[in-house]
């Protein structure tokens, strides 16, 4: 991204660190094609978690690598699941046996395995530049 509007990355990531202090940012993440990847099988995996281990499982659950995603979601009367994960894998076994080792991993047997029969739309981000180079590099000479 540096080398693309001209600047250093140490100088990139200075006006990225301003503008989130400033509250222009709140975060960045990439976006990958999992199918690209070699990844043609997913699910979501949901996990129900007591909540004072919440915070400690889901570091575990999103360290693995076939993990997308991974957040927090309050239960609900008829759904006890508090974690979901989006798990990737070159087939569903796979993702099964991903499953099983995140289960083992973190301590939590009670999870349920919602697989992907079909992706419905998928729409790309739309990107707005609102700043040209030499704003960025202007606005930020004090960091």
């Amino acid at each position: 991204m540096a080398n693309r509007v001209g600047i250093d990355t140490k100088e990139l990531l200075a006006v990225l660190d301003n503008w989130k202090r400033e509250g222009k940012l709140r975060r960045i993440g990439g976006i990958v094609d999992h199918f690209k990847v070699g990844f043609s099988a997913g699910a979501m995996v949901v996990w129900q978690v007591e909540s004072e281990r919440v915070e400690r499982v889901g570091k575990i659950l999103a360290h693995f690598k076939e993990v997308s995603h991974a957040y927090e979601r309050k239960i609900s009367e008829n759904w006890p699941y508090n974690i979901y994960t989006m798990v990737h894998g070159a087939d569903m076994p796979e993702v099964e046996q991903t499953a099983g080792l995140m289960s083992q991993e973190c301590g939590v047997c009670n999870y349920r395995i919602l697989a992907t029969e079909r992706e419905l739309k998928k729409v790309p981000p739309t990107y707005i530049s609102v700043l040209k180079v030499d704003d960025i590099v202007q606005e930020d000479k004090h960091v």
